[in-house]
């Protein structure tokens, strides 16, 4: 049985959505409720809303007021721990969003393993970063990780709108290589 490419570009719009949030919670929800306002993506029946100006704005303004959040001393360690669990949660539902004329049966196991299961990796890895450095530079090299991570939440949920099978090769590969670096640090 094979599958339909709508469905398998879905998918990869769904995790590398979901891979976003990771680093930023609401950005990849704007970028695809922009990208859907535009007529670039469509969004599954119960997310449509996403589009709206409403949400739009919604959306913009919490994606203001975290990404500056993360720039304050201490409140970006409190985020890490609280947005844990929110971008798992983030993951699952922007996921699900975008899978259009799936069945239930099929979207929701895939939005939460595959989006959920990008989530929680691209969070942990990105709350490891900014632990390590802020123990290695006292808390100085975090405004650098901040930086970071909204620019990837930004370029990942682009990449994910426009060129979805390229931008989820590139972070399994990417997944795979630091998985084999870790390997090579840890002594046996």
């Amino acid at each position: 049985m094979s599958l339909p490419v709508d469905w398998l570009i879905a998918v990869a719009i769904g995790i590398a959505l979901a891979a976003a949030t990771g680093f930023r919670v609401f950005l990849p929800f704007l970028v695809a409720g922009l990208a859907a306002h535009w007529g670039a993506l469509p969004l599954s029946d119960g997310f449509r809303w996403l589009a709206t100006p409403e949400a739009l704005i919604t959306l913009g303004s919490a994606s203001v007021v975290e990404t500056i959040a993360y720039y304050i001393p201490g409140v970006d360690h409190v985020l890490d721990v609280l947005a844990g669990p929110a971008a798992i949660a983030a993951g699952i539902v922007v996921s699900a969003s975008v899978m259009v004329d799936m069945p239930p049966g099929i979207v929701w196991p895939v939005a939460i393993i595959g989006g959920g299961g990008m989530a929680a990796v691209t969070k942990l890895s990105s709350a490891v970063l900014r632990a390590k450095t802020g123990i290695a530079t006292l808390g100085v090299g975090n405004p650098i990780v901040s930086t970071g991570e909204t620019a990837g939440a930004i370029v990942i949920a682009l990449a994910a709108v426009f060129v979805p099978v390229v931008c989820v090769t590139v972070l399994l590969v990417t997944l795979v290589w630091v998985r084999r670096r870790r390997r090579r640090r840890v002594p046996a």
